[in-house]
């Protein structure tokens, strides 16, 4: 594997060439999911030919969420996003299903950034809570 081959750099090469308010919003993001967890690993799935450099993820105990990008719109994708808190209201899109939840940004719109990593981190928890072998689990769960 080269380093263009590597999810960061590709991920990189995928805002570089988005070249509009998209791929700043997504970097942007990027960078707060970074600063909120460290130890965030950062994946691309879903590669096919009519998306050749695939879906950036971001995972830590399992997927926190995906970035993806659309026209009009940047979507932030939490895999387990209705087990999250949400106190700032930042989902705005998925709210009736049972598992994803999702933020959708238009152009000029950003989260703000506390409660942005504050879901970060809470995603990492639901996660790493999921990841325990049950014996190690408090009782109740």
């Amino acid at each position: 594997m080269t380093d263009a081959d590597e999810p960061s750099a590709r991920i990189d090469a995928k805002l570089a060439g988005l070249g509009d308010w998209r791929g700043e919003v997504l970097a942007r993001l990027r960078g707060l999911i970074r600063e909120a967890d460290p130890e965030v690993i950062e994946a691309v799935k879903w590669v096919k030919p009519s998306n050749p450099l695939g879906v950036p993820t971001w995972e830590h105990a399992g997927i926190i969420c995906t970035g993806e990008v659309y026209k009009a719109y940047v979507k932030l994708t939490f895999a387990q996003g209705a087990a999250l808190s949400d106190p700032a209201g930042l989902f705005n899109t998925g709210l009736g299903g049972g598992t994803r939840r999702a933020i959708d940004l238009r152009e000029g719109e950003m989260p703000d950034a506390a409660a942005f990593m504050a879901l970060v981190r809470d995603a990492v928890a639901v996660n790493l809570a999921k990841a325990r072998p049950k014996r190690d689990r408090p009782r109740g769960d």
